[in-house]
């Protein structure tokens, strides 16, 4: 009798959770974190790592500059079109499945564009990169989000994983520059295939199965309006920074898109399981922090883009130490984003996001302030750099973390689909806008002094500030309207956010419990 109740005893305890398996728990959530922060790399380097390998891609491969456009917006099309649809797969099927499946797609993508031997397949390399990418980025994200719900520790998470959001671009430009100049510029692509085997064994390993959501359904009147509308309007976007705003394709695509997503708003109040619930938008916490990305992602665009023109063509930096010069934007984005993401569950993200804009803002009008044909890197690019960066990494961690607290399980893939899909508008925008705004001054500089060399490379410095002053502009209009549409208070887990998990200790527990 006594071994039987020796022998029960030590089943009972070898069921109970120790401090160790409690620690590995705790643990894994970190790799998680690791795994989740490589997926999102490799969608934020493809935006600005391929830019730098394309000159290189059209010797090689023999296309025009009317063509070279299409790289970059095929895989923006299917990224953007695709979204809140990869967003909703991933609540119907599962986080886990999802991500696996973005990854290796995206990965043999990425192969298959790097081994192109012609235009075409490279393009259509790069659109299943943007197709694949929208399957990936939703479930990297709402893993994040019902990975980490205790207010500390969430806030650290999504402080790293802003960081690489928002710095993603910048490693993408030093990445681009070594692998074009050292070795080819297949590799640009290629590397993607390497990211994903690593982030695809981390999630076979660390991510549990999640099973069908029977209370998902997919919504396919919604889903067709808003590839179409999202659609539209990017390649709308698209034209317009190639062409002109007043060109007849731009007008024709931007108005179908407006109309397309308005009747996807209003199939979206009437449908039983609607793609996108609009109470994940209507909520204030949220719908401000969906805005602070898509404004910021309209701003920042000019930082990146002018700034590369700047340090490359002006100051005759080479790729690599272009890519270099932006390292203490990234470290100063970093922190700041780690730091705003622990002090966000104390003081709310009203504070924050304006303050951060502001930050930025005055980051660029350095810039713009400051800029001209033999301006310091060490006295004002550096410094405004930092500036920026700080700014940048408040906004995003801070906006990241208000964007997806407290939608539930069940709407974390299509809410966190919907942060992409503010980044992705809000850049095409930017893109579009800033590049009429820099090639009208340029032009209007010329005008007025002539097309000397001196005066040629005057007006592209020209150009490049008053991009920078409109971006500036941007930010601190955005910190205002952030400032009117977010609530006062600190998050609070809505209903069906999952609650931290409780320890139990050895004693807690009896034979009862096993």
């Amino acid at each position: 009798m006594r071994n039987a109740v020796t022998t029960e005893k030590e089943e009972v305890v070898s069921l109970m959770p120790d401090a160790t398996s409690i620690s590995s728990v705790r643990d894994r959530r970190w790799w998680i974190l690791g795994v989740v922060g490589l997926a999102q790399l490799m969608v934020v380097l493809d935006a600005t790592i391929v830019n730098i390998a394309l000159p290189s891609a059209q010797r090689a491969l023999g296309f025009s500059n009317t063509d070279r456009q299409w790289v970059v917006t095929a895989y923006a099309l299917a990224f953007g079109g695709l979204l809140l649809l990869g967003g909703r797969l991933s609540d119907l099927v599962g986080r886990r499945t999802m991500l696996i499946i973005g990854l290796v797609g995206f990965a043999a993508a990425s192969a298959l564009g790097g081994a192109a031997t012609s235009f075409a397949v490279l393009v259509i390399g790069r659109g299943a990169q943007g197709a694949f990418g929208a399957l990936l980025a939703p479930a990297a994200l709402s893993t994040l989000t019902v990975t980490f719900t205790d207010p500390a520790d969430r806030g650290r998470a999504f402080g790293v994983y802003g960081a690489i959001a928002g710095a993603g671009g910048a490693v993408g430009l030093l990445l681009g520059g070594v692998l074009t100049e050292y070795l080819s510029w297949r590799w640009c692509l290629y590397v993607n295939v390497i990211l994903a085997a690593i982030a695809v064994a981390g999630a076979v390993r660390l991510l549990a199965s999640q099973p069908r959501d029977p209370g998902v359904r997919i919504d396919w009147p919604g889903t067709v309006l808003s590839v179409a509308g999202l659609v539209a309007v990017v390649y709308g976007l698209s034209e317009a920074a190639t062409k002109s705003w007043s060109a007849p394709e731009t007008i024709v695509l931007l108005v179908a898109g407006v109309v397309l997503l308005a009747a996807f708003v209003l199939v979206e109040q009437r449908v039983a399981h609607p793609l996108l619930p609009l109470r994940i938008v209507l909520n204030r916490f949220r719908g401000g922090a969906y805005l602070a990305i898509g404004l910021s992602a309209i701003g920042v665009f000019g930082v990146f883009l002018f700034l590369t023109y700047y340090l490359q063509l002006t100051l005759a930096y080479s790729p690599v130490k272009s890519g270099v010069a932006f390292l203490p934007m990234i470290a100063a984005l970093v922190a700041a984003s780690t730091i705003s993401s622990g002090v966000l569950p104390r003081v709310g993200p009203r504070p924050l996001l304006p303050l951060g804009m502001l930050i930025a803002a005055g980051g660029l009008a350095i810039l713009a302030a400051q800029l001209g044909l033999r301006t310091s890197y060490l006295d004002w690019i550096l410094p405004a750099q930092l500036l920026l960066g700080v700014g940048l990494g408040v906004v995003i961690g801070c906006a990241l973390n208000t964007a997806t607290y407290g939608s539930g399980a069940a709407d974390a893939g299509v809410g966190s689909a919907l942060v992409n899909t503010n980044q992705q508008v809000g850049g095409s925008i930017g893109t579009a806008l800033l590049n009429t705004i820099a090639a009208s001054a340029l032009a209007s500089y010329l005008v007025t002094h002539g097309h000397s060399p001196l005066a040629l490379a005057d007006a592209a410095v020209h150009s490049y500030v008053v991009a920078f002053w409109v971006s500036a502009g941007i930010f601190a209009a955005s910190a205002v309207v952030c400032a009117l549409v977010l609530p006062s208070g600190t998050l609070a887990p809505a209903a069906g956010q999952a609650a931290p998990p409780v320890t139990v200790t050895k004693e807690e527990m009896s034979v009862r419990d096993r």
